[in-house]
């Protein structure tokens, strides 16, 4: 599909930026959850809040509702995975209890919320709502209690047959109250749980299609499970007095769990005050975890699959370096997810490091701007240069990915008018070219600037003096070269070829993840 230059311009000015503004791809959540053994605690166990911050919990409290505490923090840890709803359920001795709400994680559990939860399992959920419209209805965990007992999900991913697996649930008497595709989830399993927990999780799991990181919680369990492909991360951690299910490492660190390990493409989870059970489900196909994991949706300090996430963006940017070197100056990486991929290139090329960009930290996902020409300034609210590290340079700049081109061109802007002589733009990802269908927020295909325009008409779209793209097989090098047993990525919004059949929509897709 092409457009002229006009017709693209204007569809650029004239799109709607979602509410941060923010040119970026967004994960669309994160899960963790927490079960505690109410027996045999020891008499002090240390709980970071963050990296600067512990707090001692004394043993009473792990017996009480400290599986909340833990959950909180945790979910502090995976807050860049889900800004706009937070929300905790806790299982004390049968009884289900939850708080949800519209938020960051600090604004919805208020020290006398959190003081209300009170139970040794808990599970919890933050959110990053696609539509821009979130609504209390779509707040996870979803909860479903009947007479057969209580259940709670924690989902992260999207479902690609969801609208017809609602359809088949309405046709057997289900009512929905949410827009999410995650509630089919949880209403398949309430269906089937008569038949015993086991058989209602692997029901439900070979029913839904698409990717899958599930959190779920009983009156007396938790489980974890992960879909075939291992497209969506989950790791297993350990407490001294229990077992922590996450999205991302950094979250057991922020509680004081080892990690274990990940669990498995096609593996379910189930813990219990018996201990840890594990089996696997459906066919066992290649591992395609989501390639931008790395390149932008964790945590830094994480580790997906044994692979360390800063290392690997340091890899990126080495590899960058060898691919598309330029005379400059300076190397500046864009905060926060582009920095690892600019000290690697900066190591890699010779070429000075400098901080160059900053970022105000305290603009978030709920700063609304009345208008478009607001919505595009945002960027200079949020990003600002030290002129000291570019006036009068030749810079390059790191981003880890270009995608309507929006925040690249005001960035450019922002570099110019602080006195760069030179901006050689340089992505730590191939270009996006495709919408992806497993959980990350892309925009429709004729609003990726890539899938528009070749490199030479995207260059002169943002104004950079140079672009360049890591290459596909440079960036799946880099990842090898880390952990070559755990290689398999799905890399669908490059190539339109995915791990799983998806809706076409008219496009040039393939069903590939290789």
């Amino acid at each position: 599909m092409n457009i002229n230059q006009g017709d693209f311009k204007k569809n650029m000015l004239s799109h709607i930026i979602d509410e941060n503004a923010e040119d970026k791809l967004k994960d669309k959540c994160g899960v963790i959850g927490i079960f505690l053994n109410t027996e045999g605690c020891s008499e002090n166990t240390e709980i970071a809040a963050d990296s600067k911050t512990k707090t001692k919990i004394q043993s009473k409290e792990l017996l009480g509702q400290n599986a909340a505490k833990l959950a909180y923090y945790g979910l502090h840890a995976l807050q860049h995975r889900g800004q706009e709803s937070a929300g905790i359920a806790v299982s004390n001795n049968g009884e289900v209890e939850q708080i949800r709400g519209l938020g960051l994680v600090a604004e919805v559990f208020k020290e006398n919320k959190l003081q209300g939860l009170s139970g040794n399992i808990a599970c919890g959920h933050v959110l990053y709502e696609t539509t821009n419209n979130v609504h209390i209805e779509n707040v996870q965990p979803f909860v479903n209690r009947s007479k057969l007992g209580t259940i709670a999900v924690s989902h992260n991913g999207s479902l690609v047959n969801y609208e017809q697996i609602k359809e088949f649930l309405e046709e057997t008497g289900s009512t929905f109250v949410s827009t999410s595709d995650s509630e089919v989830i949880i209403k398949l399993i309430a269906k089937s749980y008569k038949k015993g927990l086991d058989r209602a999780l692997t029901d439900t799991i070979q029913m839904i299609k698409g990717s899958f990181s599930l959190v779920v919680m009983t009156e007396n369990s938790l489980i974890g499970a992960r879909d075939t492909h291992g497209i969506r991360p989950l790791c297993l951690g350990q407490l001294e007095n229990g077992w922590v299910l996450a999205s991302e490492s950094s979250a057991l660190d922020a509680i004081g769990a080892e990690l274990v390990r990940d669990i498995r493409p096609g593996e379910i989870i189930i813990i219990n005050k018996d201990g840890v059970l594990s089996f696997d489900f459906g066919e066992q196909t290649a591992k395609h975890t989501c390639v931008f994991e790395y390149i932008y949706f964790a945590r830094p300090d994480s580790i997906m699959d044994g692979i360390a996430v800063q290392e690997a963006r340091l890899r990126m940017g080495a590899v960058l370096a060898k691919e598309s070197h330029v005379d400059a100056d300076v190397v500046v990486g864009v905060p926060d997810s582009g920095l690892g991929a600019a000290m690697g290139y900066a190591n890699a090329s010779g070429i000075p490091y400098a901080m160059g960009i900053v970022k105000n930290k305290y603009i978030g996902r709920s700063f609304i701007a009345p208008a478009q020409s607001s919505r595009e300034n945002i960027v200079f609210v949020k990003l600002n240069v030290l002129k000291s590290d570019v006036e009068g340079k030749r810079v390059v700049v790191i981003d880890d990915s270009i995608v309507r081109g929006t925040t690249s061109r005001r960035l450019i802007e922002i570099l110019r008018r602080a006195g760069a002589k030179e901006v050689h733009f340089r992505i730590s990802s191939p270009p996006v070219k495709f919408p992806c269908y497993f959980g990350i927020d892309t925009p429709s295909r004729q609003d990726l600037i890539s899938s528009n325009f070749s490199l030479e008409k995207t260059r002169e779209q943002i104004g950079a003096d140079s672009l360049a793209f890591i290459s596909i097989e440079g960036m799946l090098e880099a990842l090898k070269g880390i952990d070559e047993k755990n290689y398999g990525y799905c890399k669908g919004c490059f190539t339109g070829k995915y791990p799983i059949a998806v809706p076409m929509a008219g496009l040039n897709t393939s069903v590939n993840g290789d």
